[in-house]
């Protein structure tokens, strides 16, 4: 993985790259793994809302020679954007990628940055959704400890079926 590949938490003047980051990653990896899947606008609207996001949780970007190329969002159990099942979970969401650096062991850094923010925060375990047929985010997760938990699944169809997965700190 590249060296100079910082971590840090996302500021106002991030917003709108990170919203088009994950807008782009979410449109890319459906139309190529999901073709079924299309993200709507209202989602492309959730996407975008970083402002939201920093208010209610914490919002991390990797950053390679000043451009942001990927994020992840850590929300607290009782937060308004929280999904968390378990009493003091935090919540993991909106986790992108750019495309040009898949592949390159960013995935693990945001996760193992997410991880160590929901440690230091007191949290018990961490909760997220991964969408039905996703099976290679799926498998990263798996292949990190967490455990998939059936009963937690979120069933939205016929627009999205979101299925559930939690790992003990």
């Amino acid at each position: 993985m590249d060296s100079d590949i910082i971590i840090r938490e996302s500021a106002v003047a991030d917003d709108a790259t990170v919203g088009e980051l994950l807008v782009r990653a979410y449109t890319e990896q459906y139309a190529r793994k999901l073709p079924e899947a299309k993200p709507s606008a209202a989602r492309n609207e959730d996407l975008r809302n970083q402002a939201e996001k920093r208010a209610t949780g914490a919002v991390l970007v990797a950053e390679h020679e000043r451009r942001i190329v990927g994020t992840v969002a850590l929300f607290p159990w009782s937060g308004p954007r929280s999904e968390s099942w378990i009493p003091g979970a935090a919540n993991l969401r909106y986790f992108a990628v750019d495309a040009a650096f898949r592949g390159r062991g960013l995935s693990g850094r945001l996760l193992d940055a997410a991880e160590e923010r929901a440690r230091a925060s007191g949290a018990t375990a961490i909760c997220l959704h991964v969408r039905q047929g996703a099976e290679g985010v799926a498998r990263l997760y798996l292949a990190r400890g967490y455990r998939r938990d059936a009963a937690e699944d979120l069933d939205h169809r016929p627009e999205v079926f979101l299925e559930a997965y939690a790992l003990t700190l």
